[in-house]
């Protein structure tokens, strides 16, 4: 028997009967709920109208959708859609000559970064009156949290998870219909996020931080990327073809955080004004 793996073959969600409420759904929501709460609690202590969060869940909450899925479409599946333009934007796939819905089937984290930082200067521009970093400080924090959510919503559903560890060692996930070991790349990120929203959630609230344009949300993007960066060389490669991205070493995950990496550390030990 092997008491060092973990056999994972959780159900698909809650069955309601004429429904199943999928857990990764469930982490979406949750993530989502507890950001806004505490967002309030930011926005309480920064002296901003609450009103304004229902503007911020809406910008994020599309932008985000949008990114993600243009950050498959373009940075991982290209060569798919470049013959499939259509489907690009409805959730049909047209096989053997039948169109059949299959929902939006890819999704992309580097997306939905580069989209909501592009969203967030516009609605503080408008909205809020304060320059882009300000908001991009605080909202940093709860994407951490945000990640950890996901990122187990992902463990639930066996999915982007990692290379077999050729142990006893890690998860054996039986909803794939596997009988060996694998990295859990789920749960390493998932508790490297969670890590990382305390640190940001610590260091706003409890040091000058907030008040260094940019600093929270730098150190955001250089722990968050670099973490992902390492994590790659354990994972299954998501984009079949893609995986030797440079040098045939790095995979395009890991190609696309590098430049993250670098703008996190500039906005990080760049001089600065202090935040209005």
């Amino acid at each position: 028997m092997n008491f060092l793996a973990i056999e994972w073959n959780p159900s698909l969600g809650i069955d309601l009967g004429f429904f199943v409420i999928r857990w990764y759904s469930l982490m979406f929501v949750a993530a989502f709920l507890l950001g806004l709460h505490l967002m309030k609690k930011v926005y309480i202590n920064d002296e901003i109208p609450e009103e304004k969060l229902d503007t911020l869940f809406m910008y994020v909450f599309i932008s985000m959708l949008v990114g993600m899925r243009l950050g498959d479409v373009f940075f991982y599946s290209w060569d798919y859609y470049q013959n499939h333009l259509l489907e690009i934007i409805i959730p049909f796939k047209q096989i053997n000559g039948t169109w059949k819905f299959t929902g939006f089937t890819g999704f992309a984290s580097h997306g939905a970064a580069i989209s909501i930082i592009i969203t967030m200067y516009f609605y503080a521009k408008k909205h809020l009156n304060k320059p882009w970093l300000f908001i991009l400080d605080r909202l940093a924090i709860m994407v951490a949290l945000a990640g950890f959510f996901i990122r187990m919503g992902n463990f639930f559903n066996s999915e982007i998870y990692g290379k077999e560890t050729g142990s006893n060692f890690g998860v054996i996930f039986k909803a794939n219909g596997e009988d060996f070991a694998r990295h859990p790349t789920q749960l390493y990120e998932a508790f490297s996020y969670l890590a990382l929203f305390f640190v940001l959630w610590f260091l706003y609230w409890k040091t000058d931080k907030k008040k260094q344009l940019g600093f929270l949300f730098g150190l955001f993007m250089v722990v968050l990327w670099s973490l992902r960066f390492i994590i790659e060389f354990l994972k299954v490669e998501q984009a079949e073809g893609r995986e030797d991205g440079f040098f045939n070493l790095l995979n395009t995950g890991q190609v696309l955080s590098i430049p993250l990496i670098l703008i996190g550390l500039w906005l990080m030990f760049k001089k600065t004004k202090k935040a209005l």
